[in-house]
């Protein structure tokens, strides 16, 4: 049975469940949030359900350990979604996750992408779909980065060191123990 069901209904239903058993002292309160994505005849919508029973509606969001990396990157971001592909969104996606694994590698193991849209029935991509598209788009982390490009960080360092003896040449034994920033 494929019902025509707005997104904000089954938050709403899902959020009411929750908070009765916030307030009954015989049911213990959920204790995990949702991120419920659906597409309805008003749009595309995001919402988050609290444990508590509360929920908002998000334009991009991550919760769970770590989220905070991926939300920083998702607002630096978010001007830039309404134009952008369904490429581009999935890469963003995976790039917010990658920010907050700390350390670890970005493998198909431990990310899942599923997909909705216009015409576009819900669909779970498989691994090695998302595998494939984290090699395409080269999402590697920072320290994975690093090693390439020695020489380049190497004749920066030099600039920055010829830079700084110029600044400490060009002061003229002025005083050195202040402030790097004065206000």
């Amino acid at each position: 049975m494929n019902l025509r069901f707005p997104v904000g209904r089954l938050v709403v239903q899902l959020a009411d469940k929750a908070q009765v058993c916030t307030q009954r002292s015989w049911k213990r309160p959920y204790g995990v949030g949702l991120l419920v994505a659906g597409l309805d005849e008003s749009g595309a919508h995001l919402y988050y359900n609290c444990p508590s029973g509360n929920y908002f509606e998000y334009q991009a969001f991550a919760i769970g350990s770590r989220s905070q990396a991926a939300k920083t990157y998702l607002e630096r971001k978010f001007n830039n979604f309404t134009a952008s592909s369904r490429e581009d969104l999935i890469k963003d996606a995976l790039i917010a996750t990658r920010e907050s694994l700390q350390g670890e590698k970005l493998r198909s193991s431990v990310c899942t992408i599923a997909v909705v849209g216009v015409g576009e029935p819900f669909h779970i991509l498989d691994q090695e779909t998302v595998q494939q598209l984290i090699d395409t788009f080269e999402i590697v982390s920072e320290e994975e980065a690093a090693p390439a490009e020695p020489e380049a960080a190497a004749e920066q360092d030099a600039a920055t060191d010829q830079a700084s003896g110029a600044d400490q040449s060009g002061a003229g034994g002025a005083d050195q123990g202040g402030s790097p920033m004065e206000i």
